[in-house]
C-alpha cells in the first residue's frame, strides 16, 4: 500500500489559495490539512504530525512592508526550532506566489549551504520595473538539472502569472551566478518564439512581467 503524505496547508492573515492548494494535494494522493500558522505558533498543532509543509499564495498581511515580509517575519522568530527540525527530516516545504516571497523573507530560501537553515534573508521580491501589478500569460522553461521535485518531469509551460512585486533580487550578479552553476534555478521565463536563446539573457517587458 502506498504512502499517504501528511501535507499541512498554512492559512490565515491574507493567504487566500488555501483551498485550492489543499485540493491539488488531495488530488494527487496526499493528505492535506489546512492549518492556521498560529496553531503551530500557540503549540495546538505540530509541524511534527506533518510530511510536507505548504505555504499557499495570496496577500499575506495585506503585503505591509513588503510582499511577504510580516509573515515571513513571524515564521522566523516564532518557528525557527519547528522549521529546522522539520528541514532536518528532509521534509519538503513549498511555497507558491506569496509563499515563495514568504520563505524568501524566513531566510529559507536560498538558503546557506548544507541543510541546515540559518534564517538569514539572502534575497528578496522587489517591484516590477512596470511599477504596477502585472497579470499575465508567460512561458516557463524548467531546468532538467535541478534537484527540486516540484518541478520533476517538466519542460516547458504556459502559465498565468499576478503579482506586484516579482522581481527577484540578491545583493550582486555573483550570487545569482552561483545558483545557476548548482541548478538552484528550478524556472525561468523564456520567449516562445526564440526557444534557443542563453539561459542568461534579460528577456524584455512582457515576456518577463518583472522587467
Amino acid at each position: 500500500m502506498m504512502y499517504v503524505p501528511n501535507v499541512a496547508v498554512l492559512f490565515g492573515f491574507g493567504i487566500n489559495c488555501d483551498h485550492e492548494t489543499a485540493a491539488v494535494f488531495d488530488m494527487v494522493g496526499g493528505n492535506s490539512t489546512r492549518v492556521h500558522l498560529n496553531s503551530f505558533i500557540s503549540g495546538s498543532d505540530s509541524l511534527d504530525n506533518y510530511d510536507i509543509l505548504a505555504v499557499p499564495g495570496g496577500f499575506s498581511f495585506g503585503d505591509h512592508l513588503g510582499s511577504g515580509r510580516l509573515m515571513g517575519n513571524r515564521m522566523r522568530f516564532s518557528l525557527r526550532d519547528e522549521l529546522t527540525k522539520f528541514i532536518g527530516a528532509g521534509k519538503p516545504i513549498i511555497g507558491i506566489c506569496n509563499g515563495f516571497q514568504v520563505l524568501v523573507k524566513t531566510g529559507l530560501l536560498p538558503g546557506p549551504e548544507g541543510s541546515v537553515p540559518d534564517f538569514v534573508q539572502r534575497a528578496s521580491l522587489t517591484l516590477n520595473d512596470s511599477g504596477r501589478y502585472e497579470d499575465r500569460w508567460v512561458t516557463l522553461e524548467f531546468n532538467q538539472h535541478s534537484n527540486c521535485i516540484w518541478t520533476k518531469g517538466m519542460t516547458k509551460i504556459d502559465c498565468p502569472v499576478r503579482h506586484g512585486e516579482g522581481k527577484y533580487v540578491m545583493p550582486d550578479r555573483d550570487n545569482l551566478t552561483k545558483l545557476a552553476a548548482n541548478n538552484q534555478i528550478a524556472v525561468r521565463y523564456i520567449d516562445p518564439e526564440n526557444t534557443d536563446a542563453e539561459p542568461d539573457i534579460v528577456l524584455p517587458f512582457p515576456k518577463s512581467p518583472n522587467g
